[in-house]
């Protein structure tokens, strides 16, 4: 059984603000697939229920076992999800073009959305293992940077550009926020700049299109920029309180694409207006301060990389989402936490939730 005094020692306030994104992302699903209630199955934000459930389930699961258990799966699971990866492009099932998910027994999931967890887990028991005394530098750096460009290599394979560079850009975090020597800094920043012609011609044909389209949306309006000139229609129609609840034309009227998935904030921010995606905003703003003090407060450099990856999921993730329905970044199909329909999204989710409350509840204890 659990020891009472971890039950004392739970994050409450971080636990709170994922009730209220839960929430607020289930009605917002409601809203924006209303129309479709007459189909067949459950309906959507039903389902974004269910694995809601199945994910408080996981979470809860967590918190039975120290943390420092992870330290000794970290590897397999990070190894595991690979194969996983692997199998997505062997065996994978086909959306839109996108080859992202594998059918287990009638269900679908998607392992990118996974391997986040598994490679943040296994940076973290990599950084346990090999501290030093001086700041990174390159040839400290290559075995994790390995760990991070496999995965995202065969995320962008499928193709799923929005995760890899998802991947990239959580594990840069952990390396800076851990110390990197200003040669290899600038290095690094100068070798990304001239790699960016080779990174150019190996996208897809509709991914450059899409980067394109970013600087100029109004070239293609009925193809590739349709979907942020329709978001930008959106969040400018909600004004400063919004139209309401259900009450939104570009989400009602179904001139919005994939409403329920990437573009679910758009829908929100013209139902309830740039009050309540300020509200949005500062919550998903409060969740990544609360796992930041988590990472700033944990006793050992395991929970702290752990923990500083899981924050940095939320950051990156949030931010491209919002930059993406706004226009200030390329359409990438980048979820957001929460909010977003997606079975794989909001259990990995969690997960990590999950794994913050393990770390700050056995701080406390640690500490008696």
């Amino acid at each position: 059984m659990i020891d009472r005094r971890f039950l004392q020692n739970v994050d409450w306030p971080l636990l709170s603000l994922v009730l209220i994104l839960i929430a607020i992302g289930v009605a917002n699903l409601y809203s924006a697939t209303f129309q479709d209630a007459g189909g067949t199955g459950a309906p959507f934000y039903q389902k974004q229920l269910y694995w809601a459930g199945f994910g408080f389930f996981l979470l809860l699961v967590i918190l039975f076992f120290d943390y420092h258990l992870l330290l000794s799966v970290a590897y397999p699971l990070y190894w595991i999800s690979i194969l996983l990866l692997i199998g997505v492009l062997i065996f994978g099932r086909s959306i839109s073009g996108s080859q992202r998910w594998l059918t287990v027994a009638s269900f679908s999931f998607q392992p990118s959305e996974l391997v986040k967890i598994s490679l943040i887990l296994a940076l973290a028991k990599f950084f346990f293992n090999n501290e030093i005394n001086h700041r990174y530098r390159f040839g400290d750096l290559y075995l994790p940077f390995g760990m991070v460009l496999l995965p995202a290599l065969l995320i962008l394979r499928q193709p799923d550009l929005g995760t890899a560079l998802l991947l990239l850009l959580l594990s840069i975090t952990v390396f800076l926020f851990l110390g990197v020597e200003w040669k290899t800094l600038f290095i690094s920043i100068g070798g990304v700049v001239l790699s960016l012609p080779l990174f150019w011609y190996f996208l897809r044909d509709y991914q450059k299109k899409r980067i394109l389209i970013f600087l100029q949306p109004e070239s293609d309006p009925l193809g590739a920029g349709y979907h942020i000139i329709q978001s930008k229609i959106a969040v400018g129609s909600g004004g400063f309180w919004g139209r309401g609840f259900l009450k939104g034309t570009q989400g009602q009227l179904r001139f919005l694409p994939e409403q329920h998935t990437d573009f679910a904030l758009s829908v929100l921010a013209e139902e309830w207006g740039f009050v309540g995606s300020m509200v949005v905003v500062t919550l998903f703003l409060l969740l990544v301060l609360q796992a930041l003090n988590v990472a700033r407060q944990s006793k050992d450099r395991f929970a702290m990389v752990l923990a500083l990856g899981i924050s940095a999921i939320f950051f990156w993730q949030s931010l491209i989402n919002m930059g993406m329905v706004v226009g200030l970044v390329p359409v990438v199909g980048v979820p957001l936490p929460f909010i977003s329909y997606g079975g794989s999204s909001i259990i990995a989710s969690l997960i990590g939730i999950g794994i913050l409350l393990n770390i700050n509840m056995r701080r406390f204890i640690i500490q008696s």
